[in-house]
């Protein structure tokens, strides 16, 4: 019975010191990922979201500002259309002139 327990006992300190190796290595590999994704990141000159964020800021108020911009400039158009058709309907009519006769 004795040779069994011991038997067992090596084989759980085998395998405890495997799943360590194993533990090891995972972070390893995980360590060594992770640095060539940063890497690969970097030379890729992506935004960050604070840039992104400031950016997308600034489109939404030049959006807004066009808006403003377009509603002032139909409001102007439109009151241009106004003063130019009153100013034709109210303007008297040239009188003609006939060939030959001067106003001399």
């Amino acid at each position: 019975m004795q040779t069994r327990n011991r038997l067992l006992d090596d084989l759980a300190r085998v395998g405890s010191g495997a799943l360590g190796v194993a533990s090891g290595i995972k972070e390893e590999v995980e360590a060594r990922m992770r640095d060539q994704f940063e890497r690969i990141l970097d030379r890729m000159e992506l935004v960050t979201r604070d840039e992104y964020e400031v950016v997308r800021a600034m489109a939404a108020k030049a959006r807004e500002e066009n808006e403003r911009l377009e509603a002032r400039v139909a409001a102007l158009e439109k009151t241009a259309k106004k003063s130019t058709g009153a100013k034709t309907a109210s303007r008297p009519r040239a009188a003609k002139k006939t060939p030959g006769k001067s106003a001399n």
